[in-house]
């Protein structure tokens, strides 16, 4: 074994003479512009490196709960519509104050003073609590609070409180059934919702909570859209640091611990982490948004950039211990490293561009990212490989001299994969069919998995929104609200009995709905005004609406009064379950829209869009990903000239998919956003390994030289550079599992899981199923024909 490795190794030099036609069409000799002058592309790249800085200062944070389903479906553009006419959720901060003794004396007593505090806090336009109940109003006169500005004593105390918990307009809506949970609703200013400010708001509600009821034993939760949206955006921001340091200082390890000289590491590591900040530099003044798929844009170009960066580098230093010159060496790595690694760049481009189709303009803009990071990967790594080569390489005939006789770390590693090589190759046919059917079966899986979807996983879980969600689910019905748009037809007044009998029906029907919650709307005032007034005539309604504040008012009623929202919340249940519910409640307003014809009557809000748009876009994908598999093999086959390599790398490109697909099915998971993308993504990535193989394979298939020995001589000069950068790639994708967003932690795992696995069907799966195609294809056009 050890003779057919030092044949290998001294088989490099002369690899160039093969097959004189490139893969990747010439492409690759973009790599060799720069090293005929390298300080002065050293230069250029310094500016490049100023200009990044300063494009990477002007990427902002999309941190909108809604920026998955942005579109222009005529659902979506209806949701945009409602929220202009009705911003309130956008910008309602939800506090909820929990505790048994809630409404003890004192406990109250502190509870409104906070309530009150929080009015003073700015920013905030005003809110709604238990406290903002009123009595029924007396004949000509204005509605007196509910709670007098002393509390009584004693029984007088008790019996007010059940007063309270029977009041109909907070009882279930701002007050748990059982009086343990208060729900306060503080409407933000929406500058300081889409400003730096939001911090410094939440920070103070924050303190008020502390200051006011830290000693009274009650839990003080913050959730809604405002709160959602920091702890994303905080989020985003820590991820992107954390990631960035930890994927960079895993690269530098493991090329340090394997190459064992700093000038290789910097070779090997640096133009990796310069594409990834001249990529961001390069999106920041594309004015792309980060968000919580871009934020995973550094560990995806470390992805792509670093495994062709390993196999250059490995290929040149190969080629110095040959005994070859620096120029040389790094400029023949390039010649037959490059056009496989133009093809791994390409086949990731057709990943990203598969996204294209995606319904969703958040997973589109990634795709374009993506797309973009690519080709300024490429170009950066096959430019500054060979440069950096030439700059920092040193004393390279005492190198070669040196790791002729001690390279334990690189030598184990091939011994391994030649151990591999020998076995797959043994028995071909066998292992290519037991492959088959074990992808047959995993696919089996794949296909049994079902789209999943809830707002959850694209919040923060470790904060306090979503614990906060929670507790409104379970006493309050939920936090997640699900609006009955009501647009008046032309004519009509906000006032006019069939206008009023219409937002009664459409209240009655969602009322009655399964599984929707805390009802409000003009209707309840009226009704309210109705039972306790003993007066249901409009003057009165009018008269109240007056004297509302207009922040309330335009809860339920656009400033034009030609539309009006019937307000219902929901738990934040998967998207299935979800789905039959708004399914549901939009047949029965059936009944309404055929008894009231002209009024326009639309169920929408955020729960409902994810419900109806989530798993057909999720689903669309996956069918997606599909096709990428044709496309992408096909592309892989052209670019070889080759059907035995189309066929050949189907079944290892596959693998990863359908195995992390099982792997999600055993876990009783679905198939989420973060997930498919993770997939589609990593389809492209993994062929990384295949293509560099193969290419390799290709180099060894001349004339006198049997299928078998070419096998194993491709796995063992490629097979240590692709398992390192394996090791590198999965650090630096499994580095999101720090993160606090659910979305980011599945996307990183699941796409390290992949490339894990990638590896393993380039040794285990695409040895011999080459091998056998190889054969098939001797049998086919003769020996003499080349197969790839």
């Amino acid at each position: 074994m050890l003779e057919k490795h030092r044949e290998n190794e001294v088989h490099v030099d002369k690899v160039e003479q093969g097959p004189t036609s490139s893969i990747a069409f010439g492409l690759e000799r973009i790599g060799l512009i720069a090293v005929r002058a390298p300080i002065v592309s050293c230069i250029i790249l310094l500016a490049l490196i100023v200009a990044a800085v300063f494009g990477i200062y002007r990427i902002k944070i999309d941190d909108s709960l809604s920026q998955l389903f942005r579109s222009n479906t005529p659902e979506f553009r209806q949701y945009e519509a409602v929220t202009k006419k009705f911003p309130a959720e956008e910008f309602d901060v939800l506090v909820v104050v929990e505790g048994q003794k809630l409404l003890a004396r004192k406990n109250l007593e502190k509870l409104r003073d906070f309530v009150t505090d929080m009015q003073l806090v700015e920013g905030t336009r005003g809110l709604v609590s238990l406290f903002s109940a009123r009595q029924a109003p007396a004949p000509g006169k204005l509605p007196a609070a509910l709670f007098p500005a002393e509390l009584p004593e004693g029984a007088a105390y008790d019996q007010f409180i059940e007063t309270v918990k029977n009041n109909e307009i907070i009882r279930g809506k701002l007050l748990s059934e059982d009086g343990t949970l208060a729900l306060i609703v503080l409407s933000l200013d929406p500058a300081v919702v889409a400003s730096n400010k939001l911090t410094k708001t939440v920070g103070d509600i924050r303190a008020l909570m502390k200051e006011d009821l830290g000693d009274t034993g009650l839990s003080v939760q913050l959730s809604g859209v405002p709160v959602m949206q920091l702890e994303i955006r905080n989020a985003v921001e820590r991820d992107g640091l954390t990631y960035n340091i930890l994927g960079i200082l895993a690269g530098c390890v493991i090329a340090i611990i394997f190459f064992r000289k700093i000038s290789f590491m910097v070779v090997a590591a640096f133009p990796p982490m310069i594409a990834i900040l001249i990529a961001l530099g390069a999106l920041g003044w594309a004015n792309f948004n980060l968000n919580m798929f871009l934020n995973v844009m550094t560990p995806l170009i470390m992805v792509i950039s670093f495994s062709d960066s390993m196999q250059l580098t490995f290929a040149a230093r190969d080629r110095l211990i040959a005994g070859q010159d620096k120029f040389t060496a790094f400029k023949n790595a390039v010649l037959v490293v490059g056009p496989a690694c133009v093809l791994t760049h390409g086949t990731a481009g057709i990943s990203f561009i598969a996204l294209q189709f995606s319904d969703s303009d958040l997973i589109r803009k990634f795709g374009e990212a993506g797309l973009a990071a690519t080709i300024i990967a490429l170009v950066t790594v096959l430019s500054l490989v060979p440069v950096f080569g030439v700059l920092f390489v040193r004393n390279e005939k005492l190198f070669a001299v040196k790791f002729q006789s001690a390279d334990a770390g690189v030598q184990a590693l091939r011994n391994f994969c030649y151990w591999i090589a020998v076995r797959m190759v043994g028995r071909p046919g066998l292992f290519s069919l037991i492959a088959l059917l074990f992808v047959a079966g995993l696919g089996v899986v794949y296909a049994n998995l079902q789209p999943r979807y809830r707002l959850a996983d694209q919040v923060p879980d470790k904060r306090q929104a979503v614990a906060a969600s929670n507790r409104l689910d379970a006493k309050l019905t939920g936090a997640n609200p699900v609006n009955v748009l009501i647009q008046l037809p032309k004519g009509e007044t906000l006032y006019s009995p069939e206008t009023l009998q219409t937002i009664a029906d459409v209240h009655a029907t969602v009322e009655k709905a399964a599984g929707v919650g805390n009802v409000w709307s003009l209707e309840t005032l009226r009704r309210w005004l109705a039972e306790k007034a003993g007066s249901d005539d409009v003057a009165t309604l009018k008269e109240y609406v007056n004297v509302i504040p207009e922040h309330l008012v335009r809860r339920f009623i656009d400033a034009e009064q030609d539309a009006v929202v019937v307000a219902g919340r929901v738990p934040d249940k998967d998207s299935s379950q979800l789905l039959p519910i708004v399914d549901k409640l939009d047949s029965e307003l059936d009944a309404v829209r055929k008894k009231h014809p002209g009024y326009e009557v639309a169920v929408t809000g955020l729960a409902a869009i994810a419900a109806r748009n989530s798993a057909g876009m999720i689903e669309k994908l996956n069918r997606g990903l599909t096709v990428e598999f044709a496309l992408v093999a096909i592309f892989i086959g052209l670019a070889f000239r080759s059907w035995v390599v189309m066929f050949a790398c189907i079944l290892p490109g596959i693998f990863p998919v359908v195995m992390s697909g099982t792997v999600l099915w055993a876990m009783g998971e679905g198939l989420q956003f973060a997930s498919v993308v993770a997939l589609t993504v990593s389809f492209g990535l993994g062929l990384s390994a295949t293509i560099h193989f193969l290419n390799r394979l290709r180099l060894e298939s001349k004339p006198g030289v049997g299928s078998a020995l070419a096998v194993e001589r491709a796995t063992v000069l490629v097979g240590p550079a692709l398992i390192l950068t394996t090791v590198v790639l999965a650090s630096g994708l499994v580095v999101t599992v720090f993160s606090d967003l659910p979305s980011l932690r599945l996307f990183g795992w699941l796409s390290a899981f992949s490339m894990v696995a990638a590896l393993v069907a380039d040794l285990f799966i695409l040895r011999p199923t080459a091998m056998w195609l190889i054969n098939l294809h001797a049998k086919l056009q003769g020996p003499d024909k080349p197969a790839i």
